[in-house]
């Protein structure tokens, strides 16, 4: 049984009052607050008994008001980007802020990110609500979305739902930054990834993908098999990977399946993620640079964190051929991600919650170890 809790975090002048959720079970806790459905912290043991806080973030309230890099929140009307912050629905031009080079990034400059939402106590967990009113960050339509996170043994499972009263393109994601070292250790470079994924989508120079859909076979990109981060950064172009990786074909029903493993051999940590999402922006912190003070006083370096942001793939609204991002008007977006934390060299390795095994038995998976 999952014990939830809530207090104030603290109050934004003119907006109201920010309240934290802690969901503990016996092997993790979350802590969440209501400014943007943040994860503000992830606690796991470790196989020597050792607990840590495995997400990036900040000590206080003032530290996510500006937040420059997302840590732990829901981003949206859309995240990742958006090329030139445009894209056209049945005739109409859409023009939104550009916030990333020449780029919309993450909803925008007032995104999901930094609204205050409406918060109730749910089995296990807690559900927030937020509707966006149309023409708010220029989308279309009003929007009324839930995030529900629920915590049950060692997994944690965030489910987005959302309703439009004009068809407007949505893509939800959370944007924690995990080191399962403890989130003040300086990279991830003895970390081991896989993701279990065929195809991934090049970028041009500000990051917006090509229309490319790339097989994995024969490049830095194929992570199908575990690979250790470091060594792997050391052929990847550019300054890490900050891709989004195919799960899934365009038109092809939308079915729960793992995506990733992450394993920190030190530790004994494992995170692993399954979704009904069709793509994962595997992230390795590269724009991070030791100027942010987070939690404890700590740093946050180049590569010190990893991001696994299961969504659509980035600026599908501008390419046809890429997954479906519209939400028309009766219909339901809906979709679940599901983080699982266990320890090798524990005894308790290897359990996931109830819920979690009952989906993935539901799930044609590719093994990833």
């Amino acid at each position: 049984m999952t014990e939830v809790t809530n207090e104030e975090f603290g109050v934004i002048p003119g907006k109201g009052r920010v309240e934290k959720w802690r969901l503990k079970s016996q092997s993790v806790t979350v802590e969440i607050i209501s400014l943007g459905c943040i994860i503000t912290s992830i606690t796991s043991k470790g196989k020597n008994g050792e607990i840590d806080d495995i997400v990036l973030g900040f000590d206080d309230l003032e530290g996510y008001l500006t937040n420059p890099r997302y840590f732990g929140a829901v981003v949206g009307r859309v995240a990742n980007r958006i090329a030139k912050g445009r894209f056209v629905i049945d005739g109409k031009e859409y023009q939104l802020a550009i916030n990333n080079g020449p780029n919309a990034l993450h909803g925008g400059l007032q995104g999901f990110d930094k609204a205050i939402w409406a918060c109730e106590g749910v089995a296990n967990g807690v559900r927030l609500s937020l509707t966006s009113p149309g023409g708010e960050e220029g989308y279309p339509g009003e929007l009324q979305t839930t995030v529900t996170y629920t915590l049950e043994g060692d997994t944690l499972t965030i489910h987005y739902h959302a309703r439009s009263s004009q068809t407007t393109p949505i893509n939800l994601t959370n944007h924690s930054y995990f080191n399962l070292a403890g989130h003040g250790t300086p990279d991830i470079y003895d970390h081991e990834v896989s993701i279990s994924a065929d195809a991934y989508l090049p970028v041009d120079d500000t990051m917006i993908p090509t229309g490319e859909v790339r097989p994995v076979e024969g490049t830095p990109f194929d992570l199908r098999r575990p690979v250790l981060i470091g060594q792997r950064l050391k052929e990847v172009p550019g300054p890490g990977f900050d891709h989004n990786f195919c799960l899934s074909s365009p038109g092809e029903p939308s079915k729960e399946r793992i995506c990733a493993r992450v394993h920190h051999p030190t530790s004994g940590r494992v995170l692993e993620v399954s979704t009904t999402q069709p793509g994962v922006q595997f992230y390795t912190a590269n724009f991070l640079d030791g100027s942010l003070r987070g939690k404890g006083g700590a740093t946050y370096p180049k590569h010190s964190s990893f991001c696994l942001e299961t969504q659509s793939w980035p600026d599908a609204i501008n390419k046809p051929h890429f997954p479906d991002v519209l939400l028309r008007p009766g219909a339901e977006y809906s979709h679940t991600t599901r983080f699982t934390f266990t320890c090798t060299g524990l005894r308790t390795a290897g359990r996931r919650s109830a819920s979690h095994t009952r989906a993935l038995d539901q799930c044609n998976t590719e093994a990833l170890y």
